[in-house]
């Protein structure tokens, strides 16, 4: 059941991706990203994480986020690295997303968005970081908050 899980939701965070990079970024195509997309994969996340929990679907017995050892204990059942990587796919998608409309709002081209992009795809924080060290110069120039 969980390899599944993790096949459907690696799929959908892929084309969502893909779409993001490569696509117009059409109003509706940013919606179908963050409500389909961004959306769905919460969903899953928030469903799967409620099931395990309540004992309802099987993995992940035991383990607590007080302690190393029960974060460790969460992670080592295939049912808690599923929902963790969803929750990775989530949030790196909707970071992907926001930096993608920044960017687009700060008049960065698409080849300088590429990169930044594929790595807050492969290392979420990572992306994060660069694009706001990228765009801090834009940002003043413009209004800080902006």
């Amino acid at each position: 059941m969980w390899d599944t899980v993790f096949a459907i939701a690696n799929a959908l965070a892929l084309v969502m991706w893909v779409a993001l990079v490569f696509l117009p970024r059409w109003p509706a195509l940013l919606a179908a990203i963050l409500y389909l997309g961004v959306g769905l994969l919460s969903a899953a996340y928030a469903v799967f994480l409620i099931a395990v929990v309540t004992g309802i679907a099987p993995g992940g017995e035991g383990g607590d986020f007080s302690s190393i050892e029960g974060v460790r204990q969460i992670f080592s059942s295939d049912a808690g690295v599923t929902i963790g990587w969803i929750h990775f796919l989530a949030f790196d998608l909707f970071v992907g997303l926001w930096i993608a409309r920044d960017a687009d709002a700060k008049g960065f081209s698409r080849l300088v968005q590429a990169p930044i992009l594929f790595a807050t795809l492969m290392a979420g924080p990572l992306g994060l970081f660069l694009w706001l060290a990228i765009r801090e110069r834009r940002a003043r120039a413009g209004g800080r908050w902006q």
